[in-house]
């Protein structure tokens, strides 16, 4: 995981040498503040022009928990990063990745738990609401 990490810092590196060149190629002149607002902007808007017919249609299907998971750990790897780099920051703790997989992995584990008592009660919901007729067919 360490080295997936890793690879994605080197490519978002190498995007951000080739915006910068395209910026001095061009005389564009854009200061880093604006090239954030910019690059970041875009990727934004692509971002909602992916997601958005993905979640329409999980919304659509009732698949409305598989959103909210996606959503909460989006917040999670989130809290969980900005922990460690306040630990960092601060000298409260030492920034450990690991910390980060453990935390997102007791997350995890949680929501797995969640899943199972939650399909229990709607199974147990699904026999209990049947018509007397179908529970010998």
């Amino acid at each position: 995981m360490e080295q997936f990490l890793y690879g994605v810092v080197g490519v978002i590196a190498q995007f951000h040498s080739y915006i910068l060149s395209l910026n001095n190629n061009y005389e564009a002149s854009f200061n880093d503040k604006e090239l954030h607002f910019l690059v970041l902007g875009i990727v934004g808007i692509i971002l909602v022009f992916i997601a958005h017919p993905i979640f329409k249609w999980l919304a659509n299907t009732g698949h409305v928990m598989v959103i909210t998971f996606m959503y909460v750990l989006t917040i999670m790897i989130v809290i969980a990063f900005a922990i460690e780099i306040g630990q960092g920051a601060t000298g409260t703790g030492v920034m450990e990745f690991d910390d980060i997989v453990y935390g997102i992995g007791g997350f995890l584990a949680m929501f797995i738990v969640f899943m199972v008592i939650r399909g229990i009660y709607h199974l147990i919901k699904r026999w209990v609401t049947k018509d007397d007729d179908e529970w010998y067919s």
